[in-house]
């Protein structure tokens, strides 16, 4: 994506939008550009604050336990884009549209940017800083699908717009919540795994 567009995208969404979509992205551009590097942000960030500060955060895996840990994130975050934009295709049905899946993939892509980036901040050693970043992270997620919804599907009942947000938004906390679990199963069944020592 653009700079330009991401940085509109945080300080003034409805222009941001507008030239996001007035580029025309396909979802094979959007899968590749946007959803894949941005994607790879959280794992290696928790692998280097893993590496760098563990007892600081949270009590991480060692070595290459930690490299699983992140690659299950990282393939996890890959398919929970395009489930997310099938979710919020049904979902569209509430609001009586019928937007294909391009538009709802866009959305799905572009809505969690914010959490994407978020964990760059997990190199700085401070839990509070963390939490609070966090939060921003969350309340800009939110706020680029409640703008983004009347520009995505080109969306003007403000009454069908506010049930279609708070339908996504609610699928988003969820998928969320998925993420997390799946990472902590992850992280459970691979602290029992054994590696040789050259390997740990």
């Amino acid at each position: 994506m653009n700079p330009v567009t991401l940085f509109k995208l945080f300080f003034t969404p409805s222009r941001g939008w507008r030239a996001l979509l007035d580029s025309k992205p396909s979802v094979h551009r959007l899968y590749l550009l946007h959803v894949i590097p941005f994607s790879l942000i959280p794992p290696v960030m928790i692998y280097l604050a893993g590496n760098n500060h563990s007892e600081l955060l949270f009590k991480l895996l060692p070595g290459n336990k930690l490299i699983l840990v992140a690659l299950a994130i990282f393939i996890v975050q890959l398919v929970a884009v395009p489930v997310m934009a099938s979710i919020i295709r049904q979902l569209a049905e509430i609001a009586e549209i019928h937007p294909p899946f391009k538009d709802a993939f866009t959305l799905a892509a572009v809505a969690p940017t914010p959490l994407w980036m978020a964990p760059v901040f997990l190199l700085i050693p401070d839990f509070s800083v963390n939490i609070a970043v966090t939060s921003l992270a969350m309340m800009a997620a939110a706020g680029f699908i409640y703008y983004g919804i009347p520009e995505v599907f080109n969306l003007r009942e403000q009454g069908h717009a506010l049930l279609l947000f708070g339908g996504i938004l609610m699928a988003g906390i969820i998928g969320w919540a998925f993420l997390m679990i799946c990472s902590l199963l992850v992280w459970s069944s691979v602290q029992s795994l054994d590696f040789a020592p050259a390997l740990s």
